[in-house]
C-alpha cells in the first residue's frame, strides 16, 4: 500500500484522500491470494472437519481437525486464518 503524498489530497486542497474506485469483485475476492488460506469448520457427510479455502472462496482441501488443517496449509507456503 502506497504511502499518501501531497499529489493525492483533493483538487480543493483539502487533507482527505482522493476517492478510489471501488473494488471490483473479482479483486475483493482475490485479495490476500495467493499467500493466505482461510480455515473454518465445515459440515460433512462424515461429521465436522475443517475447510481449507483460497482467498477467492476457492476449496483446497479439508482435514480432520483444526490443527492438521493449519499444518497442510503452512506445509503449502500459506499463511492460515480462522474465519468465524
Amino acid at each position: 500500500m502506497a504511502i499518501p503524498s501531497n499529489h493525492d489530497r483533493n483538487p480543493d486542497g483539502n487533507a482527505g484522500l482522493r476517492p478510489q474506485p471501488p473494488m471490483t469483485e473479482e479483486t475483493f475476492a482475490n485479495l490476500g491470494a495467493p499467500d493466505l488460506a482461510y480455515i473454518r469448520p465445515v459440515q460433512t457427510p462424515e461429521g465436522l472437519a475443517w475447510g481449507i479455502y483460497a482467498a477467492n472462496g476457492t476449496q483446497l482441501g479439508f482435514a480432520p481437525q483444526r490443527d492438521l488443517a493449519f499444518a497442510a496449509a503452512v506445509q503449502n507456503d500459506l499463511m492460515p486464518v480462522s474465519v468465524h
